[in-house]
């Protein structure tokens, strides 16, 4: 019984998911700021959603492909992503993500994670998986770690 409980919340959880991403495909993808303890201000989608980067990205280019998207689908764009409150406009760009566009914040290709199921959502923080940590972003392009220190350096590979 416990097993069907699980299954069946990750399956909402993946339709949660698959309607946050068509919603980032119909326009550009605003990137904003949000506050929460104990990261302090962090990198989100216009609707509240929480992008994160991963540590085995490099400068640009996405290491997360096939399997890995799963549970990380890229923040995908139609046209160019736009700045929101807090937000860099210079450090927002986007690198092709085959048919489609993904969102880069200062070099770092930006993902959603399929466990946050509710804007606020932080799950995917601090998650090791697919060869690489995946964190929250700090308005400065940085990664914040669970205990809310920002990663040193630029946290790719």
């Amino acid at each position: 019984m416990r097993c069907r409980q699980i299954a069946w919340a990750l399956s909402l959880s993946a339709l949660a998911s698959l309607a946050f991403t068509a919603a980032a495909w119909s326009a550009p993808v605003q990137i904003t700021t949000a506050s929460k303890a104990p990261f302090g201000t962090y990198l989100t989608d216009s609707s509240g959603r929480t992008v994160y980067l991963f540590t085995a990205d490099m400068q640009g280019m996405s290491m997360c492909s096939d399997a890995c998207t799963k549970p990380w689908p890229p923040v995908l764009t139609v046209g160019a992503p736009t700045a929101g409150n807090g937000v860099q406009a210079s450090a927002l760009g986007t690198i092709a993500d085959g048919n489609a566009q993904q969102v880069i914040y200062d070099g770092h290709p930006l993902y959603y994670f399929i466990g946050d199921t509710s804007s606020g959502s932080t799950a995917g923080e601090g998650i090791h998986y697919f060869g690489g940590s995946w964190y929250v972003v700090s308005p400065a392009g940085k990664g914040i770690q669970p205990d809310g220190k920002v990663l040193a350096g630029s946290g790719m590979q």
